[in-house]
């Protein structure tokens, strides 16, 4: 059988998460995204079996033909890479949540496509870590996205997403999380409900728990190095 240790990986994920958790006095639900790119169906199917119920994609067709070939599993998607306004057409009611939403010109084009029968989940994906090479609005600039998903009706605005650098050290991985957080916590306090902080990857996911995450997106760590 296919990733026939994946349920056992998924427990040990679990126990970090739970220690984690204790370490910086949370108690709060953390989801597992788990990511299957580059992996087949099989991949999908197996995360299903070992009990995780989210799955992430950072290309849309990849995704798309996930989605078909699984369409029996009811897993909650979510797209984690970035997306295009001419890929939109394409992901309005197919995703529980998209994750990457980091600028004005594609809020506006998703405003555009409607939601289908109910408002699309996002998150606004922040680079936090301050890389050039990174993906994600500038923490300056999210309060602007923040309203102006908050204007779009079609649109559900659930939290905030970011990518730590790619490093082993541990304090700048918890500088990066916790930035996200704090600007979290100033958006609230300004009235916006923004519940969910995904962040945290294989490399970095107990440091992201630690400092407040509630989504980890999690592919080496489960299914092994990509295909």
């Amino acid at each position: 059988m296919a990733y026939e240790d994946l349920e056992e990986r998924a427990v040990g994920v679990r126990e970090i998460i739970h220690r984690a958790q204790a370490r910086g006095g949370w108690d709060h639900p953390v989801g597992i995204v788990a990511v299957t790119k580059t992996h087949g169906p099989e991949a999908v199917r197996a995360a299903w079996r070992a009990g995780l119920r989210m799955v992430g994609e950072n290309r849309v067709q990849e995704a798309l033909e996930k989605q078909e070939a699984t369409s029996d599993v009811p897993l909650e998607w979510h797209l984690i890479g970035s997306l295009q306004r001419n890929k939109v057409r394409k992901v309005i009611g197919r995703f529980a949540m998209i994750e990457s939403i980091d600028r004005k010109s594609l809020i506006e084009a998703l405003s555009a496509r409607g939601a289908g029968d109910r408002p699309q989940p996002v998150l606004v994906e922040v680079n936090c870590a301050g890389e050039v090479n990174k993906a994600g609005c500038l923490p300056v600039d999210v309060g602007a996205l923040v309203r102006d998903i908050d204007a779009v009706p079609s649109l559900q605005l659930r939290g905030l997403m970011t990518m730590a650098p790619f490093t082993t050290d541990r304090e700048v991985q918890r500088a990066t999380f916790r930035r996200l957080r704090l600007l979290r916590d100033d958006l609230a306090a300004a009235g916006h409900d923004l519940p969910e902080l995904s962040m945290g990857m294989s490399g970095d996911y107990a440091v992201a728990v630690e400092e407040g995450a509630t989504l980890v997106r999690l592919g080496t760590v489960l299914f092994g190095e990509r295909h």
